[in-house]
């Protein structure tokens, strides 16, 4: 192969320059001690010389060392190059700067590479460069021993296995015990490794780690590291980290109790849980001891040692065991424990309600319990009422109607959150009916629908009645009645009033409505006692009824206001001068028409009703004198 006349003028320049450049006597070549390259990538040894400035010639040999022999591999002569060995034929090159390349480097291509140098009859040069080929292990991989090892073992187990595979040059395996180095010792640690050349040249190493173990090792970390070299400098990869299964015997058992808080209560769900400190777990023998004279052991039914109580109930409280017999050691082992169910029972309080007193008596009532510790009571009017006393007995003396409803006792258990209990009893004063009322004074219009309402308590619970007729709707809660009766507002009513009246058989209350006619526009007050505002729609339908009734009767009394005039003029009654008033005559042109004359003191608003037969309006300056025609 030849270079190209670029390449061949560029080498007999560098012969040249490093001829001038050194004036030494003789070819000198430098190379790099070793160069490193990754298996199948390009290896590049680089390859410095010198030659004396009056050699016109030169030439550049490369050689491959294998067993102390010499095999030419690439030679150029002036500007032509050739590669006569098989072996590399088409795998190398020499650059510009007289670079030797060899690519697709394989694992045999790990030799000794020797650059020469000639000048002729004025000398010859040469060094050489190791070429080192490397390629990264695959990490490595763990495999633990999981069927278990017991620390009663007398041989040295196996631990784990690590395998690292296709490294060149063969890589080396360490052992580390939760991140401690292991080293073999032939006591407690043994390791055995295994070099294996695969057909590709490359290596696979083998490490199986055999150590004995003890009880705390069931929490310890195994993991192996495969090292190597490159470039010059030390690499690591590191595989996974695993936990090892130890067997060991049952020394410490525990009983526990899990509970949603501290102290128990009654209808809490319970867990016991025994547990031993051995592995594999052993079996567990739940038992409750039964109180008497000579107590006995009761056989529980649990799961792996977990006993689940719903619903506690005093009686689940006592001393529980837990028992187990251990097959490595041969050894009965036995704990226990004391589950105290705390409990609120036997609420009461007497005497029984209802109970009924009369005004002024003394209300004396006792609330009891029972429980597992000390009782705090707290007494209330109605359950959310606010507190009356503590302590088992309540007493209110002179009690009165107000006095009347339910009474709350409040037990709880003293240093136990959330068991307490509460029990009513109902107390009724007899006492006669008393009105609770507001207003007494209703605004109304005539004709509007109005409610009226009536509260009134007694014991015995009252009747409540009207004193006139309407509809009525009660409603009664214990000895409180609230009646509600809807009317029409008559003028009669207006005049009257209405009066509701209680009564029972201690005796009646009355409360008089006094019903005023409204003089604006308002919505009634609301209260116990009160008119409630009709609908707007009932007020305009009565409205325009009122109007249409006012306009009917003001035309009926013009009418009979005109004849009576017109009878007194025709008897002469009446003079018919023109003293201020428009004289009563009529035009030639309707002599038959009568005309009468009549002079209003109706309010401004209600003179637009009094208008023409024939509905004309008359003007503002008119509406002092009114001509009404009476032909029809």
């Amino acid at each position: 192969m030849a270079l190209s006349g670029a390449a061949g003028s560029l080498l007999g320049w560098g012969l040249l320059f490093w001829g001038a450049t050194v004036g030494a006597s003789k070819v000198e070549v430098s190379m790099l001690e070793t160069v490193e390259v990754e298996l199948g990538q390009t290896a590049r040894i680089p390859c410095n010389f010198s030659i004396p400035a009056e050699s016109n010639y030169a030439y550049i040999n490369w050689f491959y060392i294998h067993k102390n022999n010499r095999t030419k591999i690439y030679y150029m002569v002036r500007d032509q190059a050739f590669e006569p060995d098989r072996e590399y034929k088409g795998r190398v090159a020499m650059e510009n700067d007289f670079t030797f390349t060899i690519s697709r480097v394989t694992l045999q291509d790990a030799r000794t590479f020797v650059c020469q140098v000639g000048a002729g009859s004025l000398g010859v040069g040469e060094n050489r460069t190791k070429l080192h080929i490397y390629k990264t292990p695959e990490p490595p991989e763990i495999q633990v021993n999981d069927a278990g090892i017991p620390v009663t073992s007398k041989e040295i187990p196996k631990i784990a296995e690590c395998i690292s595979k296709n490294g060149f040059p063969a890589p080396n395996i360490t052992w580390y015990k939760n991140g401690s180095p292991l080293w073999q010792d032939d006591t407690q640690v043994s390791i055995l490794s295994t070099l294996t050349k695969e057909s590709s040249g490359l290596y696979t190493v083998r490490s199986i780690l055999f150590a004995h173990v003890s009880r705390e090792d069931r929490q310890s970390r195994f993991h192996c590291e495969v090292s190597y070299r490159l470039l010059g400098a030390d690499q690591t990869a590191t595989s996974e980290k695993v936990n090892l299964t130890v067997f060991y015997s049952t020394e410490n058992l525990t009983l526990v109790i899990h509970s949603p808080q501290p102290q128990v209560r009654e209808g809490d769900e319970v867990t016991l849980r025994c547990e031993g400190d051995g592995n594999p777990p052993p079996e567990y023998n739940l038992l409750k001891v039964q109180e008497g004279a000579q107590p006995e052991e009761k056989d529980l039914t649990a799961s792996n040692g977990v006993l689940i109580l719903r619903k506690v109930k005093k009686e689940d409280s006592g001393r529980y065991l837990c028992r187990t017999f251990d097959l490595d050691s041969m050894m009965n082992l036995e704990t226990g424990v004391n589950l105290s169910v705390n409990y609120l029972e036997g609420l009461k309080i007497t005497p029984e309600g209802p109970i009924q007193l009369q005004q002024g008596d003394v209300l004396a009532l006792t609330c009891d319990a029972r429980g597992s510790r000390p009782l705090e009571f707290r007494w209330k009017k109605e359950k959310k009422g606010k507190l009356l006393g503590t302590g088992k007995q309540l007493k209110l003396s002179n009690v009165t109607l107000e006095s009347s409803g339910n009474y709350s006792c409040e037990v709880a258990v003293t240093g136990v959150p959330g068991l307490s209990r509460s029990k009513q009893v109902y107390v009724a004063v007899h006492a006669k009916p008393q009105i609770s009322s507001k207003d007494s004074l209703v605004p109304v219009q005539p004709n509007e629908l109005v409610t009226l309402m009536c509260k009134a308590a007694a014991f015995p619970e009252p009747k409540i009645t009207w004193s006139i007729n309407g509809k009525v709707q009660n409603h009664t809660d214990r000895h409180r009645v609230i009646s509600n009766l809807t009317v029409q507002v008559t003028p009669d009513l207006l005049q009257s009033g209405v009066t509701c009246t209680a009564t029972n058989e201690l005796g009646n209350s009355s409360h008089q409505f006094t019903l005023k006619r409204r003089t604006t526009t308002m919505s009634p007050p609301i209260g116990n006692t009160t008119a409630e505002p009709i609908k707007k729609e009932q007020k305009t339908q009565e409205s325009k009824g009122v109007i249409i009734v006012a306009v009917i009767v003001c035309i009926l009394v013009i009418a009979v206001l005109g004849a009576v005039l017109y009878f007194l003029h025709k008897k002469g009654k009446i003079p018919c001068n023109r003293t201020g008033k428009q004289d009563i005559t009529r035009p030639d042109a309707r002599k038959d028409e009568i005309v009468v004359e009549v002079k209003s003191d109706k309010l401004p608003e209600e003179a637009g009703l009094l208008q023409g037969a024939n509905g004309e309006k008359r003007p503002a300056g008119d509406q002092a004198e009114k001509y009404i025609d009476l032909r029809n």
